[in-house]
């Protein structure tokens, strides 16, 4: 196995992603014992050479010994190309590298919101970009609405049916009244809150999705087994909103909405 020596990622101590992933690096040997370093440690005079604002957006590696510096998909790249040389075709397709270059800014500039921490460090959060933060909850309602409207298939007979665009549309409102609410309870945390809501819709979506496959694979066609997965990852986002709620320091009142909302789309569809 080939070690890529002398090199030093630079990651968000904050970010449980950015921490498991370099981390894995470092324990796979695609770097060395000392290839990886939180960015909030770092002294104000070491690494002259490094753009300390682009490296919280878009990882950093530095090369300990010539103080060169890479960031972002090509970091990445840079560690699995030394491991796997023949990858390099493959990184150097131009159509490859700039869809991975867009999925990881999604990735990037939402990790706060994907997978939020208590006590985040001052300083240490990535920029606020607009579209990549309007790109990840459209993604977010998008996935989650077409499987909630291939889920609610599941439930015929004790759930009315409905016509094809409902679930995108159930979803879509959802996130323009909880923005409205935000925005009278906190309007400065509104475009955080709905990053972070619709992450844990998508969650919500995919553990449905598993399930349904679950229940594929078990011969489980009960409408009963349906409604009762549903309620109990409905549930569990409700347990993961209030949570993620405290974190972001958001009153009661943004969960009690959201509760409300799911409230009153039930009595709609069930009239």
């Amino acid at each position: 196995m080939k070690t890529l020596k002398e090199h030093t990622i630079l990651y968000d101590a904050v970010c449980p992603m950015c921490t498991l992933y370099t981390g894995a690096f470092v324990k796979g040997k695609f770097l060395d014992e000392q290839g990886r370093a939180p960015y909030q440690s770092l002294s104000p005079g070491s690494c002259p050479a490094l753009d300390r604002d682009r490296a919280v957006n878009e990882i950093a590696l530095l090369n300990r010994r010539t103080g060169e510096v890479t960031y972002g998909v090509a970091s990445l790249f840079k560690i699995l190309a030394y491991r796997w040389p023949a990858l390099r075709l493959l990184f150097d397709w131009r159509p490859f590298a700039w869809f991975i270059q867009r999925l990881y800014s999604l990735i990037s500039y939402n990790r706060r919101v994907i997978m939020p921490a208590a006590g985040e460090a001052a300083g240490a959060a990535p920029a606020f970009h607009r579209g990549w933060r309007a790109a990840w909850i459209g993604l977010c309602w998008l996935l989650t609405a077409f499987v909630l409207q291939n889920y609610s298939v599941r439930m015929q007979g004790l759930v009315p049916g409905g016509a094809p665009w409902r679930e995108y549309l159930v979803c879509g409102g959802q996130v323009l009244w909880q923005g409205a609410l935000v925005m009278r309870l906190a309007r400065e945390r509104t475009w955080d809150y709905l990053g972070t809501m619709m992450t844990v819709s998508l969650a919500g979506a995919i553990a449905l999705a598993l399930l349904a496959l679950l229940q594929d694979i078990v011969g489980l066609a009960d409408p009963m087994v349906a409604a009762s997965c549903f309620c109990a990852i409905a549930g569990l986002m409700l347990a993961e909103h209030a949570r993620r709620c405290r974190l972001f320091e958001l009153p009661w009142g943004v969960t009690i909405g959201w509760v409300l909302y799911r409230l009153c789309i039930l009595y709609l569809i069930s009239k």
